[in-house]
């Protein structure tokens, strides 16, 4: 059996309704209830994010470079001067490449951080019924509620929000530097 109530939205109407009723029962500290276990969550979900994110690009690369140079296809020949040239993935090669990394990077970090979450959100939604809501307490009621498999509710939202939320970061930031640089080089001549 649940303890307290794990959806008091219900309590509310609207947001000043809520600011005024969490201030009222917890002080301006119940405004914040959560906010160390979202640092302790965002933390090691950066970390396994660039880390997945590079190892993504580079297990890509070595398995359709070769294929990509091979056949010509995705790829552009560059004058590397004095009769020398080189092959280079075109730019939608990249794209798609960084698209695909970041993807999977930011399911990797889901996956890892998702207790974490699960537990964060717990804090912030739980009612306390007249004790304080620390981890400990919380990381309790949700092993009682359903093991620790209730660590992972919610885990394949989560996953496609970070995938999306992610592919849709990297790929418009490569692409506004891409352009950054094309307007710097072009201002140079």
């Amino acid at each position: 059996m649940v303890q307290g109530n794990p959806c008091p939205a219900s309590r509310y109407r609207g947001g000043l309704d809520a600011f005024r009723k969490i201030v009222a029962s917890d002080g301006l500290r119940g405004l914040y209830r959560g906010f160390g276990m979202s640092i302790l969550t965002y933390a090691p979900s950066n970390a396994v994010w660039w880390a997945t994110y590079s190892l993504s690009q580079k297990t890509i690369w070595s398995g359709i470079g070769c294929y990509l140079c091979e056949y010509g296809i995705g790829v552009q020949e560059i004058d590397a001067g004095e009769g020398d040239s080189s092959l280079q993935p075109g730019y939608k090669t990249v794209m798609v490449v960084q698209g695909v990394s970041a993807a999977m990077a930011g399911g990797a970090a889901a996956l890892v951080t998702m207790p974490l979450d699960t537990i964060k959100t717990r804090m912030q939604v739980m009612d306390g019924e007249g004790e304080p809501i620390t981890v400990g307490r919380t990381v309790r009621r949700l092993i009682k509620e359903g093991g620790w498999g209730a660590c992972y509710r919610g885990l394949g939202p989560r996953w496609a929000s970070m995938s999306l939320s992610a592919t849709t970061m990297i790929t418009t930031y490569e692409f506004l530097k891409r352009l950054s640089a094309k307007e710097h080089e072009s201002g140079l001549t």
